[in-house]
């Protein structure tokens, strides 16, 4: 294993395409002279009469990069930002009578950051970290006072996709290799000037710039799937927002359940990606000494309030000026400064160890420790801060909005990087090699499998005499492929929402390319085991030997398939819980087989609307339809021969409607209502 120091000088200097525009620094800004700037790979020159096809490649390449890497001076002043708390008293029906308390998660943070400059915000849990990351990323819901800029500029749709931001949860698709992920990402994030071998060769890069040559043909892994360390899907996480080169990288507890030598890894490939011209923020919980030693600035946080913002080698002379000295003089900064932000002094910690009583005494005075703080922060760094703030000006053309003269359709088609039909196309080749997995699992196909030869032999070579059992048995088509797809489908987007907040969070795709692949990705995964199924049990069960009769009972009950999916698709994607999604679906379903028309024929009329609103009602009208014909008799005693249409339950069904057509639309009706009522649920995720 490489050692750190080793190793960050490694990553810096192997930045490849990514980094070699940065080689000009006439072209960015600069980074400070008191910031050791690592040695960047430079692009042989090229001929310049007479370049050759791999020199114009590219120079292409590094074109359209170097227009993606723009220095972000970030800059946060004043911020504020409180929540409502629910008291949890009062009724259901009445609500609460206690006023709404409100908690303050920041309370007037400022701050800034350079190009080159990497910031590690500390504090306690529940101090803010994540908020205030979340706020510079422009994720934040709610009422945020104060101000945020970006090269002087507020959070824009054309800032967002100069950003990249790293949750502290590894949001990653667990059957895809890393070299399947980073490509996928790639194909759909990076510009569409750029051709896809020029986008595979910068996914290579970045594996290479990572250090994640060795696991690149590895699955990700998670749960029950094994894969990839946590270290190695921290920096494939990271490698995800490095494929756009972003100009402003936040990271979210990117060492959270590492090892030591892990996390080392992971912030010194942070460092080595800011010494590379980018703006690095990051939050740490607890970071070692050597950490520690990586960071270029420090934002130390104590519920919500600044206690110190600026040079990380400054911070344990600053808090001995105010009077606070560690107990020793071989002491981690991190640890000194986050027992400060608790409101604990070395003094009184060494007497917490022995103090048993007093306990309010102890919270009193933790709590003035606190607001002694900050009012040093206030009065001493604060003003500092703003003068550094206003000091800070800009170089020219390093905006981002671009020319003021393109026109509005320009504006439009460049919102995203690449058109819909490649969205749709990348997602849909992506869904299937993800979930191939799962709906082809050994367990799903016995279960299917066991299903159909049980019903099979169940109803063995049944005979038209024998009516009532060959309706049971269109029925229980009608009921089971209403149930199975419904309760696959319920799980879709609550499994996915984590991936889809994300990934329409930093603008990768429009919500109708996902939802069009999705649909469509479903259908060869959704439709092979019903058409499996109802082949075993309709020629077993010993049904019309037709084989036109077949098909259109196979087509009838693929057509319930995907009705009771989109019923199961918006029932997910409205309550966005599998609990409660189940809990609905199952009362649902229940309601539907009731109504369905086969266990009770004279149902009442003022609740008789139910069947209307069943589909398994509709499928299963239509599979009786095509199996008997109107002048088809059978044995209905010893001698007698009765019409297949005068059987009770038959009769029941079809009475007032004997138009299969309709049958045909209110399903239809049913499967486009559904899938778009999923749709909108979507939107307002």
């Amino acid at each position: 294993m490489m050692p750190p120091g080793e190793q960050e000088a490694s990553i810096a200097m192997k930045t490849g395409p990514v980094n070699a525009v940065l080689a000009n620094r006439s072209e960015t800004m600069p980074v400070h002279a008191d910031r050791s700037s690592s040695p960047s790979h430079v692009i042989p020159c090229p001929d310049e009469e007479n370049p050759s096809p791999h020199q114009d490649h590219q120079l292409r390449k590094s074109s359209v990069l170097r227009r993606s890497l723009r220095p972000v001076i970030l800059k946060f002043e004043d911020l504020t930002y409180s929540i409502n708390l629910r008291t949890g008293k009062g009724s259901f029906w009445f609500g609460s009578h206690e006023p709404k308390s409100t908690r303050l998660i920041l309370n007037g943070v400022t701050g800034i950051v350079k190009p080159g400059e990497l910031l590690a915000m500390l504090g306690p849990s529940g101090s803010g970290k994540t908020t205030l990351l979340t706020a510079l990323a422009g994720r934040l819901n709610g009422k945020l006072s104060g101000s945020v800029t970006y090269n002087g500029q507020p959070f824009s749709s054309s800032v967002k996709r100069k950003i990249g931001f790293v949750t502290q949860d590894d949001v990653l698709y667990p059957h895809l290799t890393v070299t399947e992920t980073l490509t996928f990402t790639a194909m759909l994030r990076l510009p569409k000037e750029l051709t896809r071998l020029e986008k595979i060769e910068q996914v290579e890069s970045v594996i290479s710039d990572l250090g994640l040559n060795r696991c690149s043909n590895s699955v990700i892994g998670g749960g029950l799937i094994r894969g990839i360390s946590g270290g190695e899907r921290k920096r494939v996480s990271i490698g995800q927002e490095m494929l756009v080169n972003p100009s402003l990288l936040l990271l979210d507890e990117p060492t959270s359940g590492l090892d030591s030598t892990a996390a080392a890894r992971v912030i010194a490939t942070a460092r080595g990606l800011a010494r590379g011209g980018r703006t690095v923020v990051t939050t740490i919980h607890q970071p070692s000494s050597r950490l520690y030693k990586m960071f270029d600035k420090v934002l130390i946080l104590s519920e919500g309030s600044p206690i110190y913002s600026g040079e990380s080698g400054r911070v344990m002379e600053y808090f001995g000026s105010i009077g606070f000295q560690p107990g020793s003089s071989f002491v981690n900064p991190a640890d000194f400064v986050l027992d400060l932000a608790n409101g604990i002094t070395p003094d009184t910690k060494q007497y917490d160890q022995v103090e048993v009583h007093g306990r309010l005494e102890r919270h009193e005075e933790q709590n003035s420790v606190k607001q002694m703080l900050i009012h040093s922060y206030r009065k001493s760094l604060y003003p500092l801060l703003k003068d550094e703030i206003s000091r800070t000006s800009l170089p020219q053309d390093q905006t981002f909005s671009g020319s003021k003269t393109k026109s509005s359709t320009r504006t439009k088609d460049t919102q995203w990087p690449t058109s819909w039909w490649v969205q749709f196309y990348v997602l849909l080749k992506r869904g299937l090699k993800e979930r191939r997995h799962e709906s082809f699992s050994g367990l799903r196909i016995f279960q299917v499998m066991s299903v159909s030869i049980l019903s099979g032999l169940l109803w063995w070579h049944s005979r038209v005499s024998h009516l009532q059992d060959q309706v049971g048995l269109l029925f229980f088509f009608s009921i089971f492929w209403g149930f199975f797809p419904l309760f696959n489908a319920i799980f879709t987007f609550p499994q996915e929402r984590p991936m889809l907040v994300k990934e329409r969070s930093s603008g990768m795709y429009r919500l109708s390319s996902y939802y069009i692949a999705r649909t469509v990705g479903d259908l060869p995964m959704e439709l092979i085991l019903p058409t499996i199924f109802v082949t075993i049990s309709y020629w077993m069960g010993g049904l019309k030997p037709s084989p036109t009769t077949f098909l259109l009972t196979l087509l009838i009950v693929l057509y319930n398939v995907l009705v009771a999916q989109a019923v199961g698709l918006a029932m997910g994607a409205i309550l966005m819980d599998v609990k409660q999604a189940t809990t609905l679906s199952s009362v649902t379903m229940l309601v539907f087989l009731l109504a369905g028309g086969y266990y009770i024929q004279h149902i009442p009329g003022f609740i008789a609307w139910l069947k209307y609103i069943s589909f398994s009602h509709y499928c299963y009208k239509l599979l009786v339809g095509v199996q008997y014909t109107g002048n088809e008799v059978y044995e209905c005693g010893l001698g007698l021969r009765c019409r297949v249409m005068d059987y009770e339950g038959i009769r029941n069904l079809m009475i007032g409607n004997n138009n299969m057509m309709w049958d045909v639309l209110a399903l239809g009706i049913m499967l486009v209502g559904y899938r778009v009522l999923a749709y909108l649920a979507l939107r307002n995720l």
